[in-house]
């Protein structure tokens, strides 16, 4: 298995030791439509600009990674499924992306709910998907998680051996019902994965222009602790829309925009609590 490397005229490092691993990043969410895939892409896109050796793992049935991370043109579309049902090897499913640095599991052949039924069975009953992430933990610095919406068996075992988890929620009053239901969830999984930090709320579609999305955020920062809620707000700006609709993250095509910055900011404050 093998991440993006920084080019070096040095000779390579020698592999991590156990007590300098990398760190698996889950991104959860109650119900989709949130900015889970696009907080996804875009953190792991801000890592690998930090020089990080990072992999996004899309694990989501739904398969929405490939349409924001900046693959080239003509791509496979194999991914995590095929890897799990044996009809695909690791080295076939790591994708190259823009960044040299940054790399991709796409969430491969999930077609229909037979299909799903079996994927998520798949996860549930065997070690494929905990041995997946240990091994990219060993050969790089951020592992990326897209995770399906709602805490399910695929969510379960992604958390079981996870050591960041952060919850995107748009803010919008729905959001709000939801909200308890899967921090409740997540706290539990907490107890039993010791390793397993939930980091934070992340507030994301943000319009400053609405007040009903000024409510949810201060109805959030009024009502949860506030090291539960990250300072850094993702706005709902045209630059990210356009940019998940060409394809690519809105802190490679845009860096400027204030929802990349924003991404990067959140990027930067991560990599340093993975010290």
């Amino acid at each position: 298995m093998s991440c993006a490397r920084r080019r070096s005229t040095t000779r390579r490092s020698p592999p991590k030791s156990s007590t300098d691993v990398g760190r698996v990043l889950a991104v959860v969410s109650q119900k989709g439509g949130v900015g889970k895939t696009t907080t996804s892409v875009n953190l792991a896109a801000a890592f690998a600009r930090r020089g990080l050796k990072t992999l996004v793992i899309d694990v989501d049935p739904q398969g929405a990674v490939r349409y924001g991370i900046g693959l080239r043109r003509g791509h496979p579309t194999y991914g995590f499924a095929d890897y799990l049902n044996g009809a695909r090897s690791l080295r076939e499913i790591i994708l190259p992306t823009a960044l040299p640095w940054l790399r991709v599991i796409l969430a491969g052949s999930v077609s229909d709910s037979s299909d799903h039924s079996f994927y998520q069975q798949l996860i549930a009953e065997t070690s494929v998907l905990k041995d997946l992430l240990a091994t990219a933990r060993e050969r790089c610095d951020v592992v990326v998680v897209d995770t399906p919406p709602g805490l399910g068996a695929i969510v379960h075992r992604v958390l079981e051996a996870s050591q960041h988890v952060i919850v995107p929620l748009q803010c919008e009053p729905l959001a709000l019902q939801t909200t308890p239901q899967i921090l409740r969830g997540i706290q539990e999984i907490v107890e039993r994965n010791r390793d397993l930090t939930l980091d934070g709320l992340l507030l994301t579609m943000f319009e400053p222009t609405h007040p009903s999305s000024q409510r949810v955020a201060d109805y959030v920062r009024e009502h949860l602790p506030r090291n539960m809620v990250f300072d850094v707000v993702i706005p709902r700006t045209e630059a990210a829309l356009e940019a998940f609709a060409a394809g690519q993250p809105v802190v490679l095509r845009t860096p400027a925009d204030a929802a990349a910055q924003a991404y990067i900011n959140l990027a930067t404050l991560l990599s340093e609590r993975f010290r």
